[in-house]
């Protein structure tokens, strides 16, 4: 019987790119998104089958997962991949602004790993990838909140996999550094706008830092979407899996092994260039 996985947030980039890639590995796909009326590149048929799945809206992650089940017979692997990253200066950030960030990039994946566990622990068996980020490993200024909630993502998916173990519930974390897909535009989409004239010089410079590593080689969603299958079909318990250029791994290697301070003030470094003297 062929394997069947549920992707979160496969209307594009990662998303759409793991749902081509499970099916041409022989797998069943239940493709979801919050408006798959508007799809028209995946095809709603064997073995991909698309729904509605509103991270924000609990009651459509439970009829997601039923359709799925009642399509398919079962659900081995979940792929938590639906979520944004909100920029700005924290201080223009609004409260509702940093719920949404939340709900959409924790909370949101928690509501789905509740809601399919039921399932999981019935079959005695489950695998559970959460798409986290280069973000959830260091952090770089003007993305607080989205590291913030990355950094929570990455803290519950370690703890949750140790919970998980004794189930034979896997829990997998799969960590892009950089993608050649719209998260960047549609992140950018969410930058606070407030106007807070005391920042200019400190937003001119990080955004001319973020400038140049845009202009490194990314990651395609194909490459990441490669990576996503590894995790879910090589056997092993092993939790994180980068993805990404050499500058990524770098800055991951250097955040694991650089004394604190010194980290610190390599980020600092690297956008103090570009202030106004």
């Amino acid at each position: 019987m062929s394997k069947t996985v549920l992707i979160t947030g496969a209307s594009s980039g990662i998303g759409k790119a793991a749902a081509h890639y499970f099916a041409t590995q022989g797998w069943n796909v239940i493709a979801t998104m919050r408006t798959p009326e508007k799809e028209t590149e995946l095809v709603d048929n064997q073995p991909i089958f698309v729904t509605r799945l509103d991270v924000q809206r609990p009651e459509t992650i439970e009829t997601a997962i039923q359709q799925g089940i009642a399509r398919f017979g079962q659900i081995d692997v979940v792929v938590n991949n639906a979520g944004y990253g909100q920029y700005g200066i924290f201080e223009a950030l609004t409260p509702e602004q940093v719920h949404e960030q939340f709900d959409v990039n924790v909370f949101g994946v928690m509501n789905t790993i509740r809601a399919v566990l039921p399932h999981f622990r019935a079959r005695k068996q489950g695998m559970i990838i959460n798409i986290s980020s280069g973000a959830g490993r260091f952090t770089l200024p003007l993305i607080s909140l989205y590291n913030a909630s990355k950094f929570a993502l990455e803290g519950f998916s370690e703890a949750l996999s140790f919970e998980l173990a004794a189930l034979n519930i896997g829990v997998k974390i799969v960590e892009p550094g950089g993608t050649t897909t719209n998260f960047i535009k549609v992140s950018e989409e969410k930058i606070a706008l407030k106007p807070l004239p005391e920042y200019d010089g400190f937003i001119n410079a990080s955004s001319q830092m973020f400038g140049q590593l845009k202009a490194m080689r990314l990651a395609t969603a194909e490459e990441v979407a490669e990576v996503i299958y590894q995790a879910a079909s090589d056997g092993t318990d092993t939790l994180r899996y980068l993805v990404g250029n050499d500058d990524f791994k770098q800055r991951v290697n250097n955040r694991l092994t650089m004394p604190d301070q010194d980290y610190v003030n390599s980020i600092k470094e690297s956008y103090l260039p570009f202030m106004p003297a």
